[in-house]
């Protein structure tokens, strides 16, 4: 996550005290010296949606081998012991796992944060107020787009009518609720409308999702928007975030080039920020898959990231999280902790390669077959892989 109202406004939330600190880039193992990564853990696979560019490939079914209560518990323990800030409870949809708010009260217990990915459908009053109770950092809650359009694109009519019930419940609760909002060709004209509906609703948090080609999301590669699209959707991301300042927390995801644009684009439009800016982004040091970010799905199978599924380091039925994350032996685990040597084509000659890291690693093996080429979805000019001009 790029927190873009950090950068741009000097505002600060929880997950910037985790992006922004000293030493963090050099970390191999977590997110700073002594603590363990964000864990995103798919605690079910079962959805009551059909999203088009679901990762999980989630649908209907019940699937088997799900963590038991047991199991599960056993895991946030691990998560303790390695001082994980952070566990980031996914899907599937999660709020149809039956022991998730034991589990939430339990992460609590344990001092670990625990925040949701849903699609919102699900919650009404009752559940909102049982989220906040639990101790739920945040709730985060996808819209793709206003009316139909969203329904389309999530595979049931009706969707976006419950996905906003459910934004609306929590914030009557005083329950923390953002939007999630993934950028692809057929919502791109709506992002005026969705910043609209952020004003409207008086949501105080939006993070707006680069399309990653894993699960379902693979037949969407020609479905991405272009290279000048991103352009364009970072300066009104850029614009809308210094008009609204502290009101709105703003953020991009998965894609680590949107930080390097705001930064060349800040030499011409903010220039009285831009040191700032790089200093904090260096910090940071772009994508951390692998290091800062690590994904359990619901078998218990540990990956890189959410969207790297097709590479597994281990089960946390079998080994302990820690060894598993800390374990080398496996050559991507390893290549991704040390990863500038590995890449290849223009990330491994990029100036800007200790900002963004290399980016999505599997968007690059969706389209190329290789794991260490270029991310396709990098939208800086040639010049600007050189340094040599900011663009427009």
């Amino acid at each position: 996550m790029i927190g873009i109202s950090k950068l741009l406004c000097g505002t600060e939330s929880f997950g910037d005290k985790l992006r922004y600190v000293h030493g963090a880039s050099m970390q191999k193992n977590g997110v700073s010296k002594g603590r363990g990564p964000v864990v995103v853990w798919n605690c079910t696979k079962t959805c009551n949606l059909k999203c088009r560019h679901c990762y999980a490939d989630s649908d209907s079914r019940i699937y088997k081998d799900e963590l038991t209560t047991k199991e599960a518990k056993n895991f946030i323990d691990d998560l303790q012991k390695l001082k994980v800030p952070v566990i980031l409870f996914s899907g599937g949809e999660p709020l149809l796992r039956e022991d998730l708010f034991e589990l939430i009260k339990y992460a609590k217990q344990c001092n670990i944060r625990s925040t949701i990915s849903t699609n919102g459908t699900l919650i009404n009053k009752d559940i909102a107020a049982r989220l906040r109770q639990c101790g739920v950092g945040y709730v985060g809650i996808s819209l793709d787009g206003i009316g139909e359009r969203h329904d389309i694109f999530r595979g049931v009519k009706g969707s976006f009518d419950s996905a906003l019930r459910g934004i609306r419940n929590c914030r009557e609760t005083g329950q923390k609720v953002g939007l999630r909002f993934t950028i692809n060709k057929y919502n791109y004209n709506e992002l005026e409308n969705i910043f609209h509906l952020i004003e409207e609703e008086k949501i105080n948090r939006v993070c707006f999702y680069h399309l990653v080609y894993s699960g379902r999301g693979t037949s969407m590669i020609d479905e991405d928007i272009s290279h000048d699209q991103a352009r364009e959707a970072m300066n009104l991301i850029m614009t809308k975030t210094m008009e609204l300042g502290n009101k709105v927390e703003i953020l991009t995801v998965d894609n680590h080039t949107d930080s390097v644009y705001l930064y060349l684009q800040s030499r011409e439009k903010y220039p009285a920020l831009a040191d700032n800016i790089l200093k904090l982004m260096r910090l940071n040091g772009g994508n951390r898959s692998g290091i800062a970010i690590a994904n359990v799905d619901y078998r218990g199978n540990v990956h890189p990231d959410q969207f790297t599924s097709q590479y597994t380091f281990g089960n946390v039925k079998e080994r302990s999280f820690g060894d598993i994350w800390s374990d080398t032996s496996n050559s991507i685990i390893n290549g991704l902790k040390n990863r500038k040597v590995m890449l290849k084509g223009r990330c491994s000659s990029c100036k800007w390669l200790d900002i963004c890291n290399g980016n999505f690693r599997s968007r690059a093996e969706a389209v190329t077959g290789d794991f260490w080429e270029s991310d396709p979805a990098c939208y800086l000019t040639d010049n600007e892989i050189e340094g040599i001009s900011p663009g427009v």
